[in-house]
């Protein structure tokens, strides 16, 4: 099933719609399992990559919520607030989750699965209890921007020097858009992002729904994962008990060769109170498509075993 939502936006005159996809049935009374709802990364990315969680519904019943976020695939798109920090902000992101949950009739039970920026996403609105929400998977996000930058400028070092130098030489003379630089960070993508060779199809797609419309990326992250001059720059779980907060049982998962490095994310699983963690041995940052089989398997023992 598919459909849209109205979401209204605030300073936005025209009208503003949220695209989904559901598989399996929603309705109370005929499913059997709890509704996940996936919040796919970027930002600035579609749900197209996310699209093997489908193997939860098919083998295990799990219904499955996918959509795109505001400004990004078939959602509306608002590229007249490109560098405009202070509108694509997590409360309107979460704000527009709120939408879709109540538009299903879902939100008083329902679990959550967050990859990378949607872990952030995740992650920030678990802090603030909703009452609905019964599990959450934080899947390769990073705590803390700062960590992240750590960690993936170390996994930069591990390039060839050539590959280095020219995202150093690029990075410094503000060409960030030039063909040779976006050719080099595809080097460090295809070792820390996906290391399935040749790329799958939604992978790829990933980078071109952000190449037609880089209002969101560009806006929030900047020129790249590890040179990040956006809204997120300084963005933080950390500091002030927050995330002693989430009360959903939590699942924390990343990859070996990730670029959400353990350092990123071992905060979560300090602070979080009901926390296991999976890391995937020959995955990185997308063991649900490098890791498929075993990844299903990690995700459904998770969310199908009682408390």
């Amino acid at each position: 099933m598919e459909g849209e939502v109205e979401f209204i936006v605030p300073g936005i005159p025209k009208p503003c719609k949220t695209w989904y996809t559901v598989f399996g049935d929603l309705s109370p009374k005929a499913r059997s399992r709890r509704p996940l709802v996936a919040l796919h990364g970027g930002p600035g990315a579609t749900h197209e990559y996310l699209l093997t969680l489908v193997d939860l519904t098919r083998a295990h019943g799990i219904p499955l919520v996918l959509y795109d976020q505001l400004g990004n695939g078939r959602s509306t798109h608002l590229p007249e607030k490109k560098g405009d920090g202070a509108f694509w902000s997590e409360d309107l992101f979460i704000a527009q989750l709120e939408g879709l949950l109540a538009h299903l009739g879902i939100q008083d039970d329902y679990d959550l699965y967050g990859h990378s920026w949607g872990g952030m996403l995740g992650g920030r609105y678990a802090i603030r209890q909703p009452p609905g929400l019964k599990r959450l998977i934080l899947a390769n996000a990073p705590v803390s921007m700062d960590l992240w930058l750590a960690a993936v400028n170390r996994l930069k070092t591990e390039l060839p020097f050539p590959v280095q130098a020219t995202l150093d030489k690029h990075e410094t003379e503000g060409t960030t858009d030039s063909r040779e630089y976006q050719e080099a960070i595809m080097l460090f993508y295809g070792r820390y992002v996906c290391r399935i060779e040749p790329w799958p199809r939604e992978v790829a797609a990933i980078f071109e729904a952000m190449a037609s419309d880089p209002t969101v990326y560009s806006t929030m992250i900047g020129p790249s994962e590890f040179f990040i001059t956006g809204s997120l720059k300084d963005w933080s779980l950390l500091g002030g008990g927050r995330l002693h907060k989430v009360k959903a049982k939590t699942l924390l998962l990343n990859g070996r060769y990730d670029e959400a490095q353990d350092s990123v994310m071992c905060p979560f699983f300090r602070d979080i109170p009901r926390i296991e963690w999976h890391t995937f041995k020959h995955s990185s940052h997308m063991p649900h498509l490098e890791e498929r089989d075993e990844f299903m398997k990690v995700v459904s023992g998770f969310l199908l075993t009682d408390d």
